[in-house]
């Protein structure tokens, strides 16, 4: 069988993860060159935005690319006294902090997804990736008709078996560990936070049981080549990583946040729901602490991401980071700040370098 590498067509089982907000077609772009997967997180941004980062990632480089969504209904109708509640809250925080500006409705919360699902076949990626929900089997018949490979991501051993029994060709087992949007869907209530190391072997015997042979990614934590090997032991076939790629010149993170993850503490990193309305991994900042405690009482994602748009547009403006979303994973400090280019030679050097190591 042909290797994770192979069948797509790329140099290195080494994957950026899309990182929507922070990716950009020049990041996804050198990553390919560089003979990895590059990704473009697209899951915030309007059908023609995606057609057009698609074909900027084209006009950059030929190789293979990723687009990732969120598997979302096409409307919400939210609580709208939980929508009050929220407005009056960080309208206070942004007065508090100095920010002029306040809260609006938008005209809709989110992108409708059946549009932006065509935009993305339209687009035809080599990869396509999605988190928060599975594909109906017609959405999944409709990507393998324009021979899209396609990457569902899971957040425990029993979502990986319903990617594989849907017909996804791998599956990303998100570790407790990754920073951004936990990509879980079956376990309504809970967010489960099962560490990488753990969850790869238990969802490579799932996906086994669901009697289809597809490779696991690895992502959650991993920040060097050595980690990368790690999960290949354990039975991933590629690794996702995400927050490594961050500091790079090429992502468009805030430089406030940039330079935050450098110092960041690793019990300083948590599960947050207050800035958008689904957990997320990401660093207690200012925000964190005055919104967290009160986050049940907030709209669930995509609503309360609406609402916080324009404080986050406002913080990082003005370079306050404390009040922006840092997303990443546990192990944030050990990010270097280099071209991604240089940091897919260099992870790819450190991976070569720990297998001659286990070797011996």
């Amino acid at each position: 069988m042909a290797s994770f590498a192979q069948q797509l067509g790329i140099e290195h089982p080494l994957i950026q993860a899309p990182m929507a907000g922070a990716s950009t077609p020049a990041l996804a772009a050198a990553v390919s060159e560089a003979g990895g997967l590059g990704s473009l997180g697209v899951g915030y941004i309007e059908p023609q935005a995606i057609l057009d980062q698609a074909a900027q990632v084209r006009a950059l480089t030929g190789r293979p690319f990723a687009l990732n969504l969120f598997v979302l209904p096409d409307d919400f109708e939210p609580d709208m006294a939980a929508v009050a509640r929220a407005r009056a809250r960080l309208d206070a925080l942004m007065e508090r902090e100095g920010l002029e500006v306040r809260t609006s409705l938008p005209m809709r919360w989110a992108p409708r997804f059946s549009e932006q699902f065509a935009a993305l076949c339209e687009a035809r990626p080599a990869v396509a990736s999605f988190a928060f929900d599975l594909l109906t089997p017609a959405q999944m018949q409709e990507i393998k008709r324009r021979d899209i490979y396609v990457v569902g991501t899971a957040t425990t051993a029993a979502e990986a078996r319903a990617w594989a029994e849907r017909g996804a060709d791998t599956v990303c087992v998100q570790g407790g560990e990754a920073g951004g949007h936990r990509g879980g869907f079956l376990h309504a209530g809970e967010t489960p936070l099962i560490g990488l190391f753990a969850l790869i072997p238990l969802a490579v015997r799932a996906v086994a049981a669901s009697g289809r042979e597809i490779p696991v990614i690895a992502a959650g934590g991993i920040m060097d080549g050595a980690g990368m090997l790690a999960a290949e032991v354990l039975g991933a076939a590629a690794s996702q990583l995400g927050t490594a790629f961050l500091a790079c010149p090429e992502s468009s993170a805030a430089e406030a946040w940039k330079r935050d993850l450098a110092t960041a503490e690793d019990h300083r990193i948590a599960t947050i729901r207050s800035f958008s309305g689904r957990a997320a991994r990401g660093l207690r900042n200012r925000y964190v602490e005055a919104m967290e405690s009160m986050a049940d009482e907030l709209p669930a994602y995509p609503v309360l991401n609406a609402l916080t748009a324009p404080l986050r547009r406002a913080a990082a403006a003005a370079g306050r980071a404390d009040l922006v979303s840092e997303w990443c994973g546990q192990a944030a400090a050990l990010a270097h700040p280099q071209p991604a280019a240089e940091l897919v030679a260099r992870l790819m050097h450190e991976y070569r370098l720990a297998r001659r190591a286990l070797a011996h």
